[in-house]
């Protein structure tokens, strides 16, 4: 098969790495650099698994800033572009997928185009007829940040979904299902082929419930925090039945990164009209765990605090939309100094808060540092620094 994948970032690039394996695959971007990293057998992103495939395994994969080349007639076009929450118009700003389908419209409208990104409930149905495109389908990603190749490698589910007024498109969805399970490790996977909104549903839903999971914790270890209590023995505690299990349960600052926050105001603004209560406190939840944490700072009336690494997980080079990102604008805004130690930032300031990456420097210099999780080179500063971090996962 010949495919062309719209976006080189987790999702783009990890799928393109997945089917290249067997397909002939163009990723395309707009960002030159990114496109002669790949071309280089390099990685634009860390992810073990992605440097790992670039590297040492035979891909049928290139990668190109050029429309044209893209766009020459394919079988497949997946678009994994971004999809940011627009917090005025309280929907995903999708304008980046129209884009790709316009181009696909002009330049080939009879190849069939499987949308990655994550998309509102009800947008494949809506968007399907309004552009001359005959066969659109949807498929969710379920990735983690810093394993989006192995998460690819090794799939929980595949999900390939069809325009339910396009009963027809079941088997283009089959058989795109299957070519991302040849290209897989793991070969006994489920695969779900339901209607595109269901889907869609599937998708939000699913990451809503990982808010909740986080944002369940986050609350017992600041109720244990402001009690005075053990948080790790009432983790280990409950978490010990089945039902509950002992994962996902390490409290944070507060949950972020690429899909948790933007997914669940989606979903909440997809409600409407529906009667709710708990979407509209998971998110309630998690802005109240980030104030709490602040006000525990701000307690002990420290002159300089320290921000150890804006990424919130270790293995990662992300840290759009962290939630220390909001800890920190709450306490510049009560007039503490803050000062950023993070390696994979070149620059000396970041949003005119001063980088520090000599991390002695960096420790001497603070009188509190904040680290949502906990690292070795901060074992000998370990009085100093403030974490919420029981289990150095999650």
């Amino acid at each position: 098969m010949k495919i062309t994948v719209a976006g080189t970032g987790y999702v783009g690039l990890s799928v393109s790495i997945l089917l290249a394996q067997n397909n002939d695959v163009t990723a395309c971007d707009i960002i030159q650099s990114k496109v002669d990293l790949i071309n280089n057998k390099k990685s634009p992103i860390v992810d073990k698994e992605i440097i790992e495939y670039l590297e040492q395994k035979p891909l049928h994969l290139k990668a190109t800033v050029d429309a044209d080349e893209a766009y020459n007639s394919p079988d497949y076009v997946v678009i994994a572009t971004p999809t940011n929450y627009d917090s005025e118009k309280n929907f995903f700003d999708t304008s980046s997928i129209e884009a790709v389908l316009s181009i696909v419209e002009k330049k080939c409208p009879d190849t069939t185009v499987v949308i990655k990104s994550t998309i509102p409930v009800g947008y494949t149905e809506k968007i399907y007829g309004q552009y001359k495109i005959k066969n659109m389908l949807f498929s969710p990603e379920f990735l983690r940040e810093g394993h989006a190749l192995y998460d690819n490698l090794y799939p929980s589910r595949i999900v390939v979904s069809y325009p339910k007024s396009v009963p027809a498109l079941k088997q283009k969805a089959e058989e795109f299902a299957g070519l991302l399970k040849n290209g897989a490790i793991k070969k006994d996977v489920q695969i779900l082929t339901p209607n595109c909104t269901e889907a869609e549903a599937i998708k939000l839903f699913a990451n809503t419930y990982l808010a909740l999971r986080v944002a369940y914790f986050n609350e017992l270890d600041t109720y244990a925090e402001v009690r005075g209590l053990n948080t790790r023995q009432i983790i280990e505690g409950i978490s010990l039945d089945p039902r509950i299990g002992d994962f996902y349960n390490n409290p944070s600052f507060g949950y972020g990164g690429y899909c948790l926050p933007k997914d669940t105001k989606q979903l909440l603004a997809n409600f409407n009209s529906v009667p709710q209560n708990l979407i509209q406190a998971i998110v309630d939840s998690n802005r109240t765990r980030k104030e709490f944490v602040a006000a525990q700072i701000l307690s002990k009336r420290p002159n300089t605090v320290g921000i150890y690494r804006l990424t919130m997980k270790a293995n990662s080079d992300n840290f759009r939309q962290s939630s220390i990102q909001d800890i920190m604008k709450i306490l510049r805004g009560e007039g503490i100094r803050v000062v950023i130690y993070e390696p994979t930032l070149k620059s000396n300031d970041f949003e005119k808060y001063p980088v520090n990456n000599d991390i002695k420097s960096f420790t001497s210099e603070c009188d509190i540092i904040l680290a949502n999780r906990m690292a070795d080179e901060l074992k000998e500063v370990q009085d100093k620094v403030y974490t919420r971090d029981l289990y150095s996962r999650d």
